[in-house]
């Protein structure tokens, strides 16, 4: 099955969904369908994997002789110890509500209701694995957050956070995400689900107190086709989420200015994560939210491969 197969459901039927819970079961069959392989690995104690040392680390752990090639320390990781601990971060701010005009009638998706299903989709193939989840829904600061459980039921838990009444103002980025690096347990997988509409320096600056804390990270950068392909023609006007103004103008005189302008945002954010070392996947609204995990944990199983 690849990612473009008609099994996969599109955005615009997850909508007809209301409940979040049966949205992210729906999501869940089609990522189950989807993969030929499970992506975690069973509980044996055989060798999987190095990770790089952080602070705390047993030294009897160290492989020396990596260090010896490579001057930096690294310690084995044995497969009875990857249970993930994973916390999921929805970025909530004003700017995750555009939805697209050709869905005002129908009730599609907006970002932030795709970013939320893909978090509980995730959520729930967390916690089917035995993995410990745990979410936090953000602007200014965080405003509806539940620590990581093991438990299948806790899964209540994430979805009503994930629906808590949002209060749509801009992000803090960096006092979040420096928020979580002092409290958050150490070792886990950070998934950051946004649009990163935003101040990057911030961004990425609070990621990396996350990243030297020895977190792994991931972020999912969901975008509206909209904003990717700038479709629109004729008198238009465009208004603010997170800015009080609005723009009337002829969008074709902006086209090619706009057009360079997302360029330029796609290569720094991807660049950013890079250099801080996040798993980076730019996400359309429009893709299918089974497809987009099935590649994401296929991705991941190669790595650890």
């Amino acid at each position: 099955m690849t990612p473009g197969s008609k099994q996969y459901l599109p955005p615009e039927v997850l909508a007809r969904i209301g409940r979040l819970d049966l949205r992210a079961r729906t999501v869940v069959d089609g990522v189950l369908a989807g993969l030929h392989k499970s992506p975690y690995k069973g509980n044996s104690v055989e060798f999987l994997q190095h990770r790089e040392y952080t602070r705390g680390d047993d030294l009897r752990r160290v492989d020396w002789k990596v260090w010896g090639r490579q001057d930096r320390l690294y310690v084995k990781e044995f497969e009875d110890e990857t249970n993930l601990r994973l916390f999921l971060l929805v970025d909530g701010s004003a700017s995750m509500d555009y939805q697209p005009p050709r869905f005002a009638a129908t009730q599609g998706l907006t970002k932030f209701d795709y970013a939320a299903t893909l978090a509980a989709s995730l959520a729930w193939l967390g916690l089917s694995q035995g993995d410990a989840v745990g979410t936090a829904v953000f602007d200014k600061q965080v405003t509806a957050s539940v620590p990581a459980r093991t438990s299948r039921s806790h899964l209540a838990s994430l979805v009503k956070a994930l629906e808590q009444p949002r209060q749509k103002q801009p992000s803090d980025f960096l006092a979040v995400l420096r928020g979580l690096a002092e409290t958050l347990p150490r070792r886990g997988l950070v998934v950051l689900c946004s649009d990163l509409l935003g101040d990057r320096e911030a961004i990425f600056k609070g990621l990396q107190l996350l990243r030297q804390r020895g977190h792994d990270l991931a972020i999912f950068h969901v975008l509206d086709d909209d904003e990717l392909d700038f479709p629109f023609d004729g008198p238009t006007r465009f208004e603010g989420l997170e800015l009080p103004e609005d723009l009337a103008c002829n969008p074709r005189a902006l086209r090619a200015g706009y057009l360079e302008a997302i360029d330029k945002f796609l290569v720094e954010a991807r660049s950013r994560a890079a250099a801080t070392r996040c798993d980076y996947h730019l996400v359309r609204a429009s893709q299918p939210i089974d497809s987009v995990l099935v590649n994401f944990l296929a991705r991941r199983n190669r790595l650890r491969a």
